[in-house]
């Protein structure tokens, strides 16, 4: 059974920053694509970062590219997003997500496993 279990949300000031880990256990993270998306009251769901498996292709949504990084342990089966620079309008419910694909998408639907989701609340 696949489990991916997010930690490291919380509240922040804004400029502040955060780590999100995604501890995964029942499959090699590293043998697939992991994104992160997130979720804000009244929007859909939107990608804001994802890793091929081999780690050479990254993606970051317009909205954080320059202020999160996306990573991965190997040796810890754990994913992370560092957040940094944060500003209110990142407040949202932050996701974990393991594709069945090597490279990079953008399709929702290719996430075959998600986490419970970690709540990230960024005050003004």
């Amino acid at each position: 059974q696949v489990q991916l279990v997010e930690s490291g949300g919380g509240l922040v000031q804004a400029g502040g920053s955060l780590r999100l880990s995604c501890a995964a256990s029942g499959r090699t993270v590293g043998n697939y694509a992991m994104g992160w998306f997130r979720q804000a009251p009244g929007k859909e769901r939107e990608l804001v970062a994802a890793i091929s498996a081999s780690g050479s292709g990254i993606f970051y949504g317009n909205s954080v590219k320059g202020r999160f990084t996306i990573s991965r342990d190997n040796a810890k089966n754990t994913g992370y997003l560092q957040m940094n620079s944060l500003k209110p309008e990142d407040t949202a419910v932050y996701y974990c997500a393991s594709a069945d694909l090597l490279g990079i998408s953008f399709d929702r639907g290719v996430y075959k496993y998600w986490g419970q989701g970690t709540q990230v609340t960024v005050s003004s």
